[in-house]
């Protein structure tokens, strides 16, 4: 029987081409914007995707000052966290995060990070993205492209 063998091919740390993006967050609405970079940091775009390889792109998200939020979530949306003492369940907006010094790279870090897996991996991915609230970004020597992040799906 004369057939074709296709082999399944799994990225590795070697054979995994990295890339920089530069992604504009001038409304953009944070949640949809925070999908679509959670999956050019994962690979999902690539063909050669292997769940278990960092084999993402590094992007840069310029701009974040200018993100929307729907609605009313700007006071309504309420992120929890905990200091570890009894009593000590944190509560804080969107709004009352983006007021303090980096706000705009915490918030989108952190709606980014809810949208990775949970596991070593996510943490590894988390450190190739950038975020700056101008327009301006210190990574020109990499040359990264721009992107539109409507195009993508």
């Amino acid at each position: 029987m004369d057939t074709l063998s296709y082999k399944t091919i799994s990225a590795n740390k070697e054979t995994a081409t990295k890339e920089w993006v530069v992604v504009d967050a001038t409304d953009q609405v944070l949640g949809r914007l925070g999908t679509k970079v959670a999956k050019l940091l994962r690979g999902k775009y690539k063909p050669n995707f292997t769940p278990n390889v960092d084999c993402g792109d590094n992007v840069i998200i310029i701009n974040a000052d200018k993100v929307k939020l729907t609605g009313n979530k700007w006071t309504d949306r309420v992120y929890l966290r905990h200091t570890g003492y009894p009593g000590g369940q944190r509560e804080m907006t969107p709004a009352a995060l983006m007021a303090r010094p980096n706000g705009e790279e915490k918030l989108l870090k952190k709606v980014v990070k809810g949208m990775l897996p949970k596991n070593r991996l996510a943490s590894q991915l988390l450190g190739n993205l950038y975020v700056y609230a101008g327009s301006e970004h210190k990574h020109q020597a990499q040359n990264p492209k721009s992107i539109d992040i409507n195009s993508l799906k």
